[in-house]
């Protein structure tokens, strides 16, 4: 059997660079690896932008992994070839679930603040009728995201950031790929974003095979090997 390919799905106020320590050490173990683009719109959209990737750019099994709200997109752009599902820091939504009620159902998140001390409302071209980018203020970025970094570097994520619409993180999800496909969680336990709480009972709900790290929102940054470790013991 050919080693599967590795597609990294990154999540909100990031981009597909976040994940370049681990794509470098999964390259150096011989892995193919792609990391498209998440368009961040609404999970309608960007679930089938990935399940279409995957249709066009993939032909050998796949390791599907998903960072923060790239787990609520994996979870709904799963397709025949994935034979694992990986969350990273991740949302694992059951049918009917959003990132907001995820988000506040457990004490703990920086997100669940005041959304006026959380975010920056930043309309765009063509949004519906009230729906805004949101972009996390820069300090909130620093303290919370990527907490875990040196300031210096976590400064440099937060100038890249890439928005989020208001209207995608009330947005419920579909059926769940993980009821069919075998699934892992990485868990930050210093997480300040989604709260270990919460990433713990969703992994569980999953029946995925739990590794925890003492890490915080941005692990494969923080933890690049350890992140690798999880993804390649899925690709098994």
């Amino acid at each position: 059997m050919p080693k599967p390919t590795i597609v990294l799905v990154h999540g909100a106020w990031a981009d597909a660079s976040s994940w370049n320590p681990v794509a470098t050490e999964l390259q150096r173990q011989g892995f193919t690896v792609l990391a498209p683009t998440n368009l961040l719109r609404a999970v309608t959209i960007d679930a089938p932008y990935i399940s279409s990737f995957l249709a066009q750019r993939t032909s050998s099994p796949v390791v599907l992994v998903g960072h923060s709200h790239g787990g609520f997109v994996i979870t709904n752009a799963s397709a025949d070839n994935v034979k694992a599902l990986v969350y990273v820091d991740a949302f694992i939504p059951d049918q009917g679930e959003s990132v907001i009620q995820l988000v506040g159902a457990r004490p703990g998140s920086a997100l669940a603040a005041n959304p006026t001390d959380v975010f920056n409302f930043v309309p765009y071209p063509g949004a519906p009728a009230g729906d805004v980018d949101l972009y996390l203020k820069p300090r909130v970025f620093v303290r919370a995201f990527g907490n875990d970094l040196p300031k210096a570097e976590a400064k440099v994520f937060a100038a890249s950031q890439r928005p989020l619409t208001f209207s995608a993180g009330n947005e419920p999800s579909g059926p769940p790929a993980w009821k069919t496909i075998r699934s892992f969680a990485v868990v930050g336990t210093k997480d300040l974003v989604l709260p270990k709480a919460e990433q713990s009972f969703m992994a569980r709900r999953a029946n995925a095979k739990i590794t925890r790290l003492k890490a915080g929102h941005l692990s494969m940054v923080s933890h690049p090997k350890a992140v690798t470790k999880v993804i390649v013991r899925a690709a098994r």
